[in-house]
This record gives C-alpha cells, structure tokens and sequence, in this order.
C-alpha cells in the first residue's frame, strides 16, 4: 500500500480508524464472545469498562433490553465521540469519560462488569479491579477477555516497528499481549476481593486482510498512529517494505489468520 493510498484510507482519527478497522476484524468478535459468556438477561445493569468505541456496549444493551441500564466507560474522550456516533437512536446507553481506577458510579449500581481487551492497559490494576467489585451488588459478577501470548505476525510487526520507527513505538503490541496467565489473573482479581474466580482460555482465529492493510489499519486504529506519522516517508516505507517481505515467511495459515489464545476470567462479588 503506497503512502498515497493509506493516506486516503486511514485519513481518521485513530478512534475512527478503530471503529472501521479494528472492531470488524477482532473487536465484534470477541464482543460477541464475551457477552455470550456473561448471559445478560433482560432488565440487568452493565457496566463495559475500557468500552472504547462501545462494540460490546452495544451488543450488551441490545441483550438487556429497554428494561435494563448500560453504561460504557473509557478515559478516551475520542473514543466515546465515536461510540455516541455509532449507537443507534433505539439504545439507551450512559457514557463516561473516566478512569476505571476513578469510577463515578455508586456501590453496588450494576449487576454484570464487562471489560474486553482492556484490563492490560491499566497501570493501577487492582485499584481498577477494587472499584469494578465496588459497582457490582452482592452476588453481581465480572467478565474480562484478554489476548496473549503475542501471535507470530504481531511479534514481526513489532520487530519492524522497532527497526524503523522505534522501540516505544513497538512496546504498544507487547503491552496488548502482555496480560494472559491464567494463574496470574486468577491471583490478581482474587486479590481485588471476588470470589468464584476463574480463568480459561482457548485459541481463536480471526481472518486477516492482507499485511501492508493490516499494518497500516492497526497501526492508524492505535496509539501508534502519532509514532508512526513522526517518521519520514522513506521510514514508513521501509517499515511497509520489510513487514509485507517477512510476511510471507509465515507460515500459510498465519499469513491468512490471527492465531491468538484469549483467556476468560469470570468472577463473582
């Protein structure tokens, strides 16, 4: 893909670029996953913290009903500018601009915490993890999706990216990766005071576009948007000429799918 045409196509805002990109590719199928798991039933209270663009806030307000209250939470502002653009005029969702360390709810206000993808970006974990149970009422219960260990083809991106953008830059694909023991999780939101705590994983696949659209679509969908755009035209070309290159040293099936293990974590206040 030229510079000329990924200018064209990826010319968003990153939350924009998430929403058109990302969401389809991985973020609608996990959702789909995760609010399966979590059996919303007609009238219950959700929170989606980390929501993003609102992909799992949305679905989970579809399954709760008219009868039932949804809130998505990010600290993104842009985020939730897109996630109000893209909610339907039917759903009735509440969206706040915070922290999940900061949650400005009441105690015991939801039934069900979704949180997909997201818990690995928070810095004060278990503080985000003490004010999701503080939300909840007694018996009310916790889902978290998180991907990892970091699939071959995002291990190449982020060795291209350090190559010819930098090492900050490819510190974010091994920040997405980088929450995924099952028994390291377990501890972790037992250590935030739920019960009934459990962490299974699976591997997924999800269908890939070919690599300079997905490198250029990941890469204009994330914080790594404003690193790459830094670099010159001729680093931006060599990242494209090198990755697309190395990509055909995967193996067939990794060149067409993202294999990644998703680890569940289910618990109860």
């Amino acid at each position: 893909m030229s510079e000329q045409r990924f200018g064209e196509s990826y010319r968003g805002t990153a939350p924009e670029n998430y929403q058109k990109f990302f969401v389809p590719m991985i973020g609608a199928p996990v959702a789909d996953d995760l609010v399966e798991r979590a059996g919303l039933a007609p009238g219950e209270r959700v929170l989606d913290v980390a929501c993003g663009t609102g992909v799992v806030t949305r679905l989970a307000a579809e399954k709760v009903g008219p009868d039932g209250r949804v809130a998505g939470l990010d600290v993104n502002a842009g985020m939730l500018e897109v996630a109000r653009r893209a909610t339907p005029p039917g759903l009735s969702i509440d969206w706040y601009e915070a922290a999940a360390e900061s949650i400005p709810l009441s105690d015991e206000s939801y039934d069900v915490v979704l949180c997909a993808m997201g818990l690995q970006f928070m810095t004060k974990r278990l503080d985000a993890l003490r004010e999701m149970r503080r939300i909840l009422v007694e018996g009310g219960r916790a889902l978290f999706e998180l991907p990892g260990p970091t699939p071959r083809g995002f291990e190449l991106m982020a060795d291209t990216l350090t190559r010819h953008v930098g090492a900050k830059a490819a510190g974010f694909v091994q920040i997405v990766f980088s929450l995924h023991d099952t028994d390291d999780l377990e501890q972790l939101v037992t250590s935030a005071g739920f019960r009934e705590v459990r962490a299974t994983s699976e591997l997924r696949r999800f269908p890939l576009p070919p690599p300079a659209k997905l490198l250029w679509g990941y890469v204009s969908s994330t914080p790594l948007a404003a690193a790459v755009a830094s670099a010159t035209p001729e680093q931006r070309a060599a990242l494209e000429g090198e990755f697309c290159a190395r990509w055909t040293d995967l193996p067939a099936q990794a060149q067409s799918s993202l294999e990644v293990r998703m680890t569940t974590v289910e618990a109860v206040k």
